[in-house]
């Protein structure tokens, strides 16, 4: 998959030769609605054409409101492995800043759909919104598509048991520790990953080594500690308890995602970590004492390693 982050007006000629097919969104989840988009691109994909997405960083939510963003299912890097696994061939990772959101509607699908992608058609949602100030809608693509050549695309939100998928509902599940819930809306387990960031060493100090991961998408959508399952380099799953915060206990800032490997005592410092979250055991808290919060642990490794023993390993 080709991963392209210039300006409309700025990408070379070969990136569209062809043709494309290209759905535009956040994608911020891919959860099986927005799979749906993307399938729809390959059912509609014609030979020597390329299955195009068009996508947001930062979200526009958190550009034009940062204080009421809503949290982040994606870091950047696990949003693009994603897209590479439903098999898109190009990625415009568009940078969202004052320049694009001024971008009236038809200045927007004259630059990015029929310049620089040479789009033949264009899959959306049923409630796409475009262009400066979303004066641009579903309808408005079908009229400039007429009139510039390319043929419109809606897909009809995806329903499971009667509840609409959407990332709102994947953070609502997530918010309750309802990890299944999650999963049956992305259509796969929900997972953070990341490279393992050196950190205090307090807990190998205390008896609990931790491997940490720095949080890139924040506000994230799940905190405290939880029974997971983790892997290194895309090894065997390993059971263990992580704690997901700022450990208000030790006066820390940045929220790190910690992992502490049961019965396992290797350097694995800039290894890559993937974290499958299995239960949420409790919220983040603060303790009076090193003591206090050691006492807490042991009882923390015990209830992971409960639920542990119940779960499923991933097969993946």
């Amino acid at each position: 998959m080709r991963v392209i982050r210039n300006r409309p007006g700025q990408l070379a000629g070969d990136i569209a030769d062809g043709g494309t097919v290209v759905t535009i969104g956040n994608f911020d989840g891919l959860h099986l609605g927005h799979q749906a988009l993307v399938q729809r691109c390959h059912a509609l994909k014609k030979p020597g054409e390329k299955v195009a997405v068009v996508t947001f960083e930062p979200l526009p939510a958190a550009f034009f409101r940062p204080e009421q963003a809503p949290s982040r299912l994606n870091a950047v890097d696990r949003k693009l492995r994603i897209l590479r696994s439903l098999g898109v061939d190009l990625t415009w990772l568009m940078r969202f800043d004052a320049a694009l959101a001024g971008l009236g509607a038809r200045e927007f699908v004259q630059q990015v759909l029929v310049e620089s992608l040479a789009a033949r058609a264009v899959v959306v949602g049923h409630d796409f919104h475009f262009g400066r100030g979303k004066e641009g809608n579903a309808r408005t693509l079908k009229l400039l598509g007429d009139e510039l050549g390319f043929r419109e695309d809606i897909v009809p939100p995806v329903m499971l048991d009667g509840e609409r998928v959407s990332s709102s509902g994947v953070r609502k599940h997530l918010l309750a520790g309802d990890f299944a819930g999650a999963a049956r809306l992305l259509g796969r387990p929900y997972r953070m990953g990341g490279h393992v960031v050196r950190g205090q060493a307090l807990g190998r100090t205390l008896g609990y080594p931790t491997a940490n991961l720095r949080i890139r998408a924040e506000p994230s959508p799940l905190t405290g500690v939880l029974a997971t399952w983790a892997r290194i380099n895309d090894g065997p799953w390993l059971p263990g308890v992580s704690n997901l915060g700022r450990r208000p206990v030790v006066g820390g800032r940045d929220p790190l995602l910690e992992v502490h490997f049961f019965d396992f005592d290797e350097d694995i410092y800039g290894q890559r970590l993937d974290v499958q979250f299995v239960a949420k055991l409790r919220e983040e808290t603060n303790f009076d004492s090193l003591e206090a919060l050691v006492e807490q642990m042991k009882k923390d490794e015990g209830a992971a390693r409960a639920v542990l023993a119940r779960a499923d390993k991933p097969e993946d």
